[in-house]
């Protein structure tokens, strides 16, 4: 597997992140890219420190990153990375994307609040624009191999061959039995056509050789209905494909990938569309 990146902070939410990214990668024999966007503390930028005292703060992140790469290596006897810069950490990820041709990113998701409801944040900002697989792990999750995972989707709309193939890849190295979950007012019409609606049947044809099945459920609520089957299903990854928006279609329709993010206590894998 091509090189995992997960992003820390040091917090908790994010150092949680950091020890499962570790678990999958040592699971999946991949390198682990340790990154870390340093930010001068407010009071620091707020007083009139000298560069030397701004220097030493660097420094210091800089030890304390290269340690925690080490501790990683040494626990999870996997190969760690380290990598660190002052830049917006978006611009940074994409450019480490490119830079270890990683296969995926691991962010932190702090608990579900009406701030980041509305507006989102780091991690919900990266599901948006990263063209690459993230995963959002909340606090408290830990990887103890992942058995049952939840694909959430609208059929109807056909999903991706890529996103399959994905799927597909994850479910083999998993050995994990996949659910398709499609929440709809039109479910009626999918039982009718199922069996020549050729969405279904790239379904068939993406995820052929592995252990998945169908599960439609009648309902305009969603969210509501996707938090329901994650406990139905004894869930331990929800997977689902961000619908992309327009400026103006941004601000009346509110990512159902991102709210799910916000408010979960198991990994969200986001899959790009393309």
């Amino acid at each position: 597997m091509n090189p995992i990146i997960v992003a820390t902070d040091f917090s908790e939410v994010a150092e949680n992140a950091v020890e499962y990214a570790a678990a999958v990668a040592k699971h999946n024999d991949a390198k682990l890219i340790l990154y870390n966007s340093f930010v001068i503390p407010t009071h620091a930028a707020n007083t009139l420190l000298p560069a030397a005292s701004i220097q030493k703060l660097i420094t210091d992140n800089e030890i304390r990153l290269i340690e925690r790469g080490l501790s990683l290596s040494i626990d999870y006897d996997i190969e760690v990375e380290h990598e660190s810069n002052l830049s917006f950490v978006q611009e940074a990820l994409k450019s480490l994307i490119d830079k270890h041709q990683a296969a995926l990113v691991v962010l932190g998701m702090n608990t579900k609040t009406l701030e980041q409801d509305l507006w989102g944040n780091t991690t919900t900002s990266a599901i948006k624009k990263l063209n690459l697989p993230v995963m959002a792990v909340p606090l408290g999750a830990r990887f103890e191999g992942t058995k049952n995972v939840l694909f959430a989707c609208d059929v109807l709309r056909g999903i991706s061959e890529k996103v399959l193939a994905n799927i597909k890849e994850l479910a083999i190295a998993l050995n994990a039995e996949v659910e398709v979950f499609n929440v709809s007012q039109k479910v009626e019409e999918l039982k009718t056509l199922n069996g020549s609606l050729p969405e279904v049947s790239a379904i068939d044809d993406g995820l052929e050789g592995i252990s998945y099945y169908y599960k439609n459920v009648n309902s305009n609520a969603v969210i509501k209905e996707i938090e329901k089957e994650i406990i139905d299903f004894r869930a331990d990854l929800l997977i689902m494909v961000p619908k992309k928006y327009g400026f103006w279609a941004s601000i009346i329709h509110r990512s159902k990938t991102r709210i799910m993010a916000s408010g979960l206590r198991i990994p969200l894998l986001s899959l790009p569309i393309s």
